[in-house]
């Protein structure tokens, strides 16, 4: 071996989450993590734990460019540090910085449709991309993102009108197929 210094195992997320809001992201992976018994990690925690600040906050004072350059620090770093279940904020995968870094990882996208994601998501406090008519802007951003939500998962999954533990038996059963 040369000079070089000695690097720890690079690690991998077992698995990581992308969707819009209302996807189910949170919750199913916090089920995953307990079930596999690894730490679940979320992107927009991190962007906030760094900023002091809420992402509503950061995105409303500081800009949208802002925001997603922080964004996609927090996930590059997330996934080379993290082992567990990774969730990305919902508009991560806006950023084609986002979409380089997440290419061979294990990303599941879990689809949600209109009727649910309005239903789940209720009037949009503190979700800066709602600011007017909520079920237009939900529309729209969904329409826009579910391209590029699929360009990048390996699988993905429809929640709408399913338990998120049946969302979660289902991401578990597509990665154990990947993993034979």
């Amino acid at each position: 071996m040369s000079g070089s210094p000695r690097h720890a195992p690079h690690v991998r997320p077992r698995v990581v989450l992308v969707g819009p809001m209302g996807a189910g992201k949170t919750t199913v992976g916090r089920l995953l993590g307990a079930r596999w018994g690894v730490a679940v990690r979320d992107t927009d925690a991190d962007v906030e734990a760094t900023t002091g600040r809420s992402v509503s906050d950061v995105f409303v004072e500081d800009g949208e460019e802002h925001f997603r350059a922080l964004e996609r620090n927090a996930v590059a770093l997330a996934l080379v540090e993290h082992d567990g279940v990774l969730s990305l904020g919902g508009g991560s995968v806006v950023d084609p910085g986002t979409r380089e870094v997440l290419a061979g990882h294990r990303v599941v996208f879990l689809r949600v449709g209109l009727t649910d994601a309005v239903k789940r998501v209720g009037l949009g406090a503190g979700r800066p991309m709602l600011l007017g008519n909520v079920r237009s802007r939900i529309k729209a951003l969904l329409d826009e993102r579910t391209p590029v939500y699929e360009s990048v998962a390996r699988h993905v999954v429809d929640t709408d009108g399913r338990t998120p533990e049946d969302v979660a038996d289902e991401v578990d059963a597509l990665l154990a197929e990947d993993d034979q």
